[in-house]
Formats: C-alpha cells, structure tokens, sequence
C-alpha cells in the first residue's frame, strides 16, 4: 500500500509537466520579459496543443503567480536562513545581493517593472511581507537614532506596510531605506548600468550599507 501522502503516478507527471513549464518560462523571461510571456509558445516549444497546456496552468497569469510565489518564497527562506544563523542588517544584505546575483532575472520578476495588467494574489504579498518582517527585526535590534524627525512622525499614521510589526517609527525608517536604496543598487548593477564604469559594484554596494548603518544608527 502507497504511503499516506505519496503521489500518485498521475501526479508526479502533473508535477513533472508543471516544472518543465516553468522552466521554459524563465527561458522566455530571459530573452524577451515577463510582459512577453506566451503560455501557446510555451507549448510549442513541449510539443503540445494550447488546450493541452491550459490543464497545467489556466493562464498566463496563473504561470505569472506561480513564478513569482516561488521567487519570494526563495529569497524569503533564504533571509529566514540567514536571520537563523545570527546574520545582523548588514548579514541580510549581503544575503539580498547572493541571491539576485545568482539568478537575475528571478530578481527582476519580483523587484523590476511590473507586469502590465497583472496583479499578484495575497498570499504572493504575504511572503513579501515575511521579508520585510524580517528586516523590521533586524531593523529594531539595532540602537535607536539620535532624534525623532518629521518622517518618523509620518510613518506613526503609515505603516501598513509594516503590518502589526511594533517596530518603532525609527526602526521603520531604517528598514526603508535599507529596502529602496540597496534595491536601488542591485536594480542598477543587474541591468549593466555600472558596466565600464571602472569602480566595484560589490564595494559600491558595501560602502551604501554602510553609510546606511551609520545614518541610521
């Protein structure tokens, strides 16, 4: 008798065609974006019908969802790991730029230009926001700045972004631009721009955080 929870062979094929779509979509991403994403190529490139196809995944969207839930949950189990281990803010972002550095264009799937007309699902927001709590805490544990300014008096009525997390409004600042400004480096770095440009993007992203560090401390 199969173990409780064991697939079934139908199944393990269902898996199996799912994962080759995916794959092939990320082919597709690389060369034309996610904007250009064709569930009917995808299709012809396995050898199948468009009908076929539609069984694995009812529509670009669907795949869309699909990619970006596992992107999240990628980078989120890699933060979590990190966070696990003892890593500090500056742990996380060094942990944030491995991981974009190693796929790209996964990177940009999930912090590049949105997908026109598509709109990611809760549960999809909901592992973004896991990251972000994890900042927050990272955020939090170090010490507080110095004085209280008229952003931080801002975010105390704005903070739905951080959702229950009692982050003080400091922390919250710090979270942020760690966030925007590390993400506006790695964005810079990944699409070339820094190319020929004669300094180390590596060091570049370095100095950033620090300088984020010790504005922020």
């Amino acid at each position: 008798m199969a173990a409780t929870g064991a697939k079934t062979p139908r199944e393990r094929y269902r898996a199996q065609v799912r994962a080759e779509v995916k794959e092939h979509a990320w082919q597709q991403i690389a060369a034309a974006g996610a904007s250009a994403l064709s569930l009917n190529a995808i299709a012809k490139q396995m050898g199948m019908s468009g009908p076929a196809l539609y069984r694995y995944f009812a529509s670009r969207d669907e795949l869309i969802t699909e990619l970006i839930r596992d992107a999240y949950r990628g980078l989120a189990d890699a933060v979590h790991a990190a966070a696990a281990e003892g890593a500090d803010l500056a742990g996380l972002a060094r942990t944030l730029r491995e991981w974009a550095l190693a796929d790209p264009q996964r990177y940009f799937l999930v912090y590049g230009t949105p997908v026109p007309g598509y709109h990611a699902p809760e549960d999809v927001t909901g592992i973004a926001r896991e990251i972000m709590a994890t900042l927050l805490d990272a955020s939090a544990a170090l010490p507080p700045a110095g004085s209280t300014t008229a952003f931080h008096t801002h975010l105390e009525g704005h903070r739905d972004w951080a959702g229950d997390h009692p982050a003080p409004p400091a922390a919250l600042h710090r979270a942020l631009s760690f966030w925007a400004r590390l993400h506006g480096v790695l964005s810079l770095e990944l699409a070339g721009h820094f190319t020929g440009m004669g300094f180390d993007p590596a060091r570049f992203f370095a100095a950033e955080l620090d300088d984020l560090l010790a504005d922020r401390a």
